[in-house]
């Protein structure tokens, strides 16, 4: 029968209807269908997006003028939120206002037009995480900034407008509610336990380890008790750090082959399905907390989320986090993708 299960941080009450239950294939998705036109984000192409801030390449050099590149970071074309000015509040009647200061970028993740970030070679996907973590940096170091969230769009179900893979980072003046509501929860614990939540969470899950898909040295990826979502995902340091930017050499290398090899299941397993992923971090200038632990979360797009949910904060899951967990443990990782060749002028066909 149906439950009920309660998130051990926000306190978000989540639905598991297992008489819904739904097997991997039963999920249909919405493909991105390629577009006509040139490509922005390909090799041969730099000249049509805004200057790089941070560009990875071949030869071990950073922010060369040569155009063998593997991975490159410049600002979005059409930004949320501007980087010039000055974050200030006031007051309209009794609504608030500030300015729409901020940063909006991107990490193109390869030259390659449709390689799928699973598909990439764990070296490659380490430089990725580098290029998140000097961008945190980077920002965070920005007075005017107050949260930095980075995040993926695979797929139109999914929020993409380009198929060419990937990343986005958005830098606000203030910390979204819904991290602040996480971060009280995790420090409401912590008060009450004189633990870490996601410590705790880490260690309950590996006890009974139904819903572990994966564990390394430093990492852990599981399906979470109270899932809002079918397959969603998230995988957490086994080190307590509030930031990312505290990653070592070896932590990045280690996450670099766990998030190929857990983006390579839900693949296989789903089909190529449409996802997001959120990297949920501690705010700039916060010290490491005893009590909140950065983590990725991974969410492929397999329902809707329609009435019920919007009007009452419920979510329902026809999938049991357990089912999921299985389902992935039983799919290849290995992702079957025939590199495209390079070519000057790359189209989106």
């Amino acid at each position: 029968m149906p439950e009920l299960r309660k998130d051990p941080v926000t306190g978000r009450w989540v639905i598991i209807a297992t008489e819904r239950s739904k097997r991997p294939k039963d999920y249909e998705t919405l493909r991105m269908e390629p577009r006509p036109g040139v490509c922005p984000f390909c090799f041969g192409n730099e000249s049509l997006t805004p200057e790089e801030v941070l560009s990875f390449r071949h030869n071990g050099k950073r922010n060369s003028p040569e155009p063998d590149w593997w991975v490159r970071v410049v600002p979005n074309k059409y930004p949320a939120l501007s980087f010039e000015g000055e974050a200030v509040r006031r007051a309209e009647g009794l609504y608030d206002l500030i300015n729409g200061v901020g940063a909006h970028e991107v990490i193109i993740e390869s030259p390659d037009h449709q390689v799928p970030l699973a598909a990439l070679p764990e070296e490659h996907i380490r430089e990725i995480l580098w290029a998140y973590r000097d961008r945190l940096i980077a920002h965070s170091k920005d007075p005017r900034i107050g949260y930095v969230l980075i995040f993926k769009n695979q797929g139109p179900a999914a929020g993409a407008s380009l198929d060419h893979p990937h990343t986005q980072l958005i830098a606000t003046p203030i910390v979204p509610v819904q991290v602040k509501e996480e971060m009280k929860g995790a420090e409401r614990y912590f008060e009450y336990k004189d633990r870490c939540v996601f410590c705790d969470m880490i260690g309950q899950e590996e006890r009974k380890p139904s819903r572990v898909v994966e564990g390394t040295n430093h990492f852990v990826a599981f399906e979470p008790y109270a899932s809002r979502f079918p397959f969603e995902t998230w995988v957490l340091p086994r080190r307590h750090q509030g930031h990312f930017e505290s990653l070592s050499e070896s932590e990045v290398g280690d996450l670099a082959g766990l998030l190929k090899r857990v983006l390579g299941r839900i693949w296989n397993a789903l089909d190529d399905p449409p996802f997001n992923f959120m990297l949920h971090v501690s705010p700039p200038g916060d010290a490491d907390t005893e009590w909140y632990h950065w983590h990725l979360e991974i969410i492929p797009k397999l329902t809707t989320v329609a009435g019920f949910e919007w009007g009452s904060g419920f979510y329902i899951n026809p999938t049991a986090p357990g089912d999921a967990c299985r389902h992935l443990r039983q799919a290849d990782w290995e992702v079957p993708y025939k590199k495209p060749p390079r070519v000057h002028q790359t189209t989106g066909s």
